[in-house]
């Protein structure tokens, strides 16, 4: 019976050299004999399937004949594991393994030895205020420990604590060398990747390293000008409001925003009209509705 190689690596039969060497690249890894979850006779399997479709000689006969393709050419077996030439494998598991696999020539001839593996990272989210966006901050995460790959692992944490620098901006990750899962034989630990969430705020907006405040004046502010004072994210400070300025007017201040490099703060103008709280409010606004000449919808 023929053997899908395809969907051995889990691919389609168009899929490139690239997508062909990435799938069995992550099934090798994963089903390798000196892995915990190793199996060695599905790791046998997929180097089959890679040998011939990473050929291209070899995968335009597979595509025609199918895996009983090597009865219509001339294939021959080769050196090392099911016709694998050690330098193709050397490559793949010189990257998963840190070096050369088994016995000499690349091939699979010789002994196994498991490779030292560096640890797995974990990614932490931490969320951060706008403030300590600004001014950074300290915390104490709890981090999982141990190998979780261990065929003896258990769960289990411990506390960490963390630097958040000043200017960090939302989905900024942050690493901490050495602090993830435990390394395998011997190997060194992963990293903790620190994922900063920003908390939402009740008056500001952000949007990449631009913070958006709605900032309320009154109609005599806007029509006459006026200084008035304006909350950032480094402080309050005074800001003219030009004559005539209109609603929804955007205002930028520089340099007041997110990041190392900061970005800005933009004030959108928002005109509040007082409520007609007493008589003498409502006189005052029928005696300008009589004297100012002005119709927002004239050009309607």
């Amino acid at each position: 019976m023929s053997k899908d190689y395809y969907a051995t690596l889990g691919v389609s039969r168009t899929a490139s050299d690239a997508e062909i060497k990435k799938a069995y690249r992550k099934m090798a890894a994963k089903y390798h004999p000196d892995k915990p979850t190793g199996d060695e006779a599905r790791f046998k399997e997929i180097s089959e399937a890679y040998e011939t479709l990473s050929d291209a000689e070899k995968r335009s006969m597979y595509d025609q004949f199918g895996s009983d393709y090597q009865q219509h050419g001339g294939f021959g077996g080769g050196g090392g594991f099911g016709g694998f030439q050690g330098g193709d494998f050397g490559d793949i598991f010189g990257d998963m393994f840190g070096g050369g696999f088994g016995g000499a020539g690349g091939g699979f001839g010789g002994q196994r030895q498991a490779r030292p593996q560096k640890g797995e990272d974990q990614t932490v989210n931490v969320m951060v205020s706008l403030s300590e966006a600004v001014e950074g901050t300290e915390r104490t995460i709890n981090i999982q420990t141990g190998n979780p790959n261990s065929a003896s692992y258990s769960y289990d944490t411990k506390p960490l604590k963390i630097r958040i620098p000043a200017g960090v901006t939302q989905d900024q990750k942050i690493r901490v060398k050495g602090k993830g899962f435990s390394g395998f034989n011997g190997g060194p630990n992963g990293d903790v990747i620190i994922q900063v969430n920003l908390e939402k705020h009740p008056h500001y907006r952000v949007e990449g390293k631009d913070v958006y405040l709605d900032l309320p004046v009154t109609p005599w502010e806007a029509a006459l000008g006026a200084k008035v004072e304006i909350p950032t994210l480094k402080g309050k400070i005074k800001m003219a409001i030009a004559e005539g300025t209109q609603s929804g007017a955007k205002l930028r201040i520089k340099g007041r925003g997110l990041g190392v490099d900061p970005g800005n703060q933009y004030v959108i103008v928002q005109i509040h009209t007082p409520p007609v709280s007493s008589e003498a409010d409502r006189e005052l606004y029928e005696k300008m509705a009589e004297q100012m000449a002005f119709n927002p919808r004239a050009d309607m």
